[in-house]
């Protein structure tokens, strides 16, 4: 399955996020409303994001990773900006 990177995500987010791949935290999306999604991560915490770029079809219940220092969203088949809303 192939990745579309959204138009979004400058190439210094790309940089950031290939050079520090033990940064990704993994979840799943327990809310999903437009722009702005709850992810459940697996440490216990839990994060509200504003995905910024096309609209994303995500749903609750979806498995997502998020890299906070890339301020990258890692779902489906899509990599896109989400910064902590």
């Amino acid at each position: 399955m192939s990745r579309t990177i959204s138009s979004t995500v400058h190439p210094i987010q790309r940089c950031m996020a290939a050079s520090n791949p033990s940064a990704w935290w993994d979840g799943l999306v327990v809310d999903a409303d437009g722009a702005t999604i709850t992810v459940a991560l697996l440490n216990g915490a839990t994060v509200e994001l504003r995905v910024v770029g096309p609209a994303v079809d995500i749903a609750a219940g979806e498995p997502v990773a998020y890299h906070p220092v890339a301020e990258l969203l890692n779902a489906a088949t899509v990599i896109t900006t989400a910064r902590v809303a």
